[in-house]
């Protein structure tokens, strides 16, 4: 099993949601994949729960502050990367073109983060472990096992995320547009992918996907919900996806994988 104790710097480790209602996305995924919540005690700050798949932990909730529900901002899942020293990587994120846009903040005693928004738009956060590591279960069934970036300008992504976390990149030849599979620490660590023009006006993005075993199913299981379709199944050489949404419109990708996941 993909079962984690600590995440090396340059992983990605975690993955949230930010809801517009927590207990309607509590049993969302609780319904879809099982998930159990659990309300974690923040000692007066603003809820949050952890998504747990059997005994480990796979992922947090949180509710998004009422002044960027106003501001028309929509649910997102987050992708958040693991890092040694969050400052040092925060400022070197602006010296390479990137903006901070939410300052380094400790978060009780689980760790140090903050938000950064790079070079072509995409939003992501970084994660200097303290009590709280990542997920303890990836790359399996009910668990996250991968993060992709869709850009417009994917040269100055790979330059931006390589200058930044030491990551190494793959080019990809089954994939509808260039794509690159990230390397990092011996792992597969994501992709970077350059968006078309079938993506409109989307914005650049981080995506979450979710390992599944049949993704017809999970689709079936996320319409009963209440959630929506964005792509139906299809099938690529790395396995069967589906895009989706939750209820409140937060979307996010499932995929039963062709090959072994990487432990």
């Amino acid at each position: 099993m993909g079962l984690r104790t600590q995440f090396d710097a340059g992983i990605f480790c975690w993955i949230d949601l930010m809801a517009h209602e927590i207990e309607g996305a509590k049993r969302f995924y609780s319904e879809v994949f099982g998930w159990s919540a659990e309300d974690q005690d923040t000692q007066g700050g603003p809820p949050y729960v952890m998504f747990r798949h059997g005994e480990h932990s796979v992922a947090g909730l949180g509710e998004m502050p009422e002044e960027m529900k106003s501001g028309g901002m929509p649910p997102v899942w987050n992708s958040y990367i693991s890092v040694g020293d969050a400052e040092a990587v925060a400022a070197k994120a602006t010296e390479l073109g990137g903006t901070v846009t939410m300052p380094l903040m400790q978060v009780m005693t689980a760790g140090r983060m903050a938000g950064i928004q790079d070079p072509t738009g995409a939003y992501f956060f970084i994660w200097e472990p303290q009590e709280h590591f990542g997920a303890e279960l990836v790359n399996q069934t009910g668990a996250w096992g991968w993060n992709e970036l869709a850009t417009r300008d994917i040269e100055t992504a790979l330059k931006f995320y390589g200058e930044l976390f030491g990551w190494t990149y793959e080019s990809s030849s089954g994939a509808m547009s260039r794509y690159e599979i990230i390397h990092h620490a011996g792992r597969m660590n994501g992709g970077i992918m350059a968006m078309t023009e079938a993506w409109g006006d989307a914005p650049p993005n981080w995506s979450v996907y979710v390992t599944v075993d049949d993704v017809p199913s999970v689709v079936a299981k996320v319409r009963e919900a209440g959630g929506g379709v964005i792509a139906e199944p299809f099938d690529m050489d790395v396995g069967t996806i589906a895009v989706v949404t939750d209820p409140q419109g937060a979307a996010f990708n499932v995929i039963r994988t062709n090959e072994e996941p990487d432990e």
